[in-house]
């Protein structure tokens, strides 16, 4: 037996300005500094990267987006589920990527000013530099997509993964 849903869901947001439509060269540009922070960089790693620093940010675009291309990519329902309580759901990552949580907290959202030391040391602890490069430029970029995203109030609930 089916229960019909009777509650309207609430309306979406229209979205404030097609940035890609008035600044296409820009939307090029952070297309192709996406390419080259995804370059060599474990796409597990990546994924979580993105989805974590979209759930700080609270671009709910680039959350959607980035959990259907984690699940298409073959990540499990429980370990996005727990990214957002990552340091207390420490037994579903590894330590490298715990180390590249940390990086990624520290760099989005500053509040001191710094990513402190120790974050840094542990994250320089598991990656050789080229790949902490990658983490940063991983970082780096999601955070400004996430400020695109929240800015122009992009959309979420249409985006839909390409076929692995």
């Amino acid at each position: 037996m089916t229960t019909a849903l009777t509650e309207q869901y609430a309306h979406e947001h229209a979205p404030r300005m097609p940035l890609a439509e008035h600044l296409p060269e820009f939307y090029r540009a952070m297309i192709r500094l996406e390419t080259a922070a995804a370059k060599d960089i474990d796409p597990t790693l990546y994924h979580l990267i993105k989805l974590r620093a979209s759930q700080i940010n609270r671009c709910a675009f680039c959350i959607d987006m980035h959990s259907k291309d984690a699940l298409a990519e073959g990540e499990s329902i429980e370990r996005i589920v727990q990214l957002a309580a990552w340091e207390e759901s420490r037994h579903f990552y590894t330590e490298r990527e715990l180390a590249a949580l940390a990086l990624t907290e520290a760099v989005t959202v500053l509040t001191d000013g710094f990513v402190p030391d120790e974050v840094y040391a542990k994250a320089a602890a598991h990656f050789d530099e080229t790949e902490l490069a990658r983490v940063i430029a991983a970082i780096v970029t999601i955070n400004a997509w996430n400020r695109i995203g929240v800015t122009t109030r992009m959309t979420p609930g249409h985006y839909t993964p390409r076929p692995a």
